[in-house]
């Protein structure tokens, strides 16, 4: 912006002077170019990412409307054990019958509060931001890789809170795993075409099982008030900047006003 304000024609349009603003302004001609070349592109990433999503959860809302459902469980009948969560109006929670069978009447609890606890959280959500993220700013990818993981040991927990024993949902994840892995690889119908939650059969396979059969088989984790201090400390100096930079350029556009 304090680059463009350097332009005459463009400094017209707001009453501004454009030669004050090249004298009064420290910032170089070339930094506010490639400020501005970054800014474009990072939008327009940005744009083609939340396209993208937008389009796959409307898709995914249409796709969970049409689903017949008891009390908002699907049954696909298919060998492959798979199972996933469809965000939607209501949302969906679709299970094949390879993946009842392979697990036995006590485990089908876990599944359902694992793949229920992504549609009550929204965590399709969480990974749309950090995708959006990451799309804009190719630094934060580690961070869209981190929250798809995380999100699964959020239902992980969330489904040894509603069954009460941990040890029967790290061995639900770890036979879930297992049957995956063993399946051919094949293309999905709804949730990983869709890629709602970034793969197929978010309990059997997203994020690295050994560590979330491990995390499930430890005592559970406690607060961390440290944390959610320099969580809280980082965003308010982010704000602060940004504030900081806007009100240095109200200055600069005032400034440079009051020459035109």
């Amino acid at each position: 912006m304090a680059g463009l304000v350097r332009i005459p024609q463009l400094a017209a349009l707001g009453h501004w002077s454009a030669q004050t603003a090249r004298h009064d302004d420290p910032a170089e001609l070339s930094v506010s170019l490639m400020a501005g070349l970054l800014l474009g592109g990072a939008v327009l990433m940005a744009a083609r990412m939340l396209w993208r999503r937008a389009r796959s959860l409307a898709t995914a809302a249409w796709e969970a409307a049409c689903m017949p459902a008891r009390d908002g469980l699907v049954v696909l009948d298919d060998d492959t054990p798979d199972a996933f969560a469809v965000p939607g109006l209501p949302g969906r929670v679709v299970v094949s019958t390879g993946m009842l069978h392979t697990l036995d009447e006590s485990e089908h609890d876990v599944l359902l509060a694992h793949e229920r606890a992504h549609l009550t959280a929204h965590h399709y959500a969480f990974v749309a931001l950090t995708q959006l993220g990451a799309a804009a700013n190719p630094l934060l990818r580690p961070l869209a890789t981190a929250a798809t993981y995380t999100i699964e040991r959020w239902a992980d927990e969330n489904a040894a809170t509603a069954t009460g024993d941990r040890t029967r949902v790290a061995r639900t994840v770890g036979k879930a795993a297992l049957a995956a892995h063993r399946a051919p690889a094949r293309a999905r119908t709804t949730g990983a075409a869709l890629g709602i939650l970034g793969r197929r059969s978010p309990l059997a396979s997203a994020g690295p099982v050994p560590r979330r059969v491990a995390a499930l088989l430890a005592p559970p984790l406690g607060r961390h008030p440290a944390l959610t201090a320099a969580t809280a400390a980082v965003l308010t100096a982010a704000t602060l900047s940004t504030a900081e930079a806007a009100h240095d350029f109200h200055l600069l556009l005032r400034t440079i006003g009051a020459w035109s």
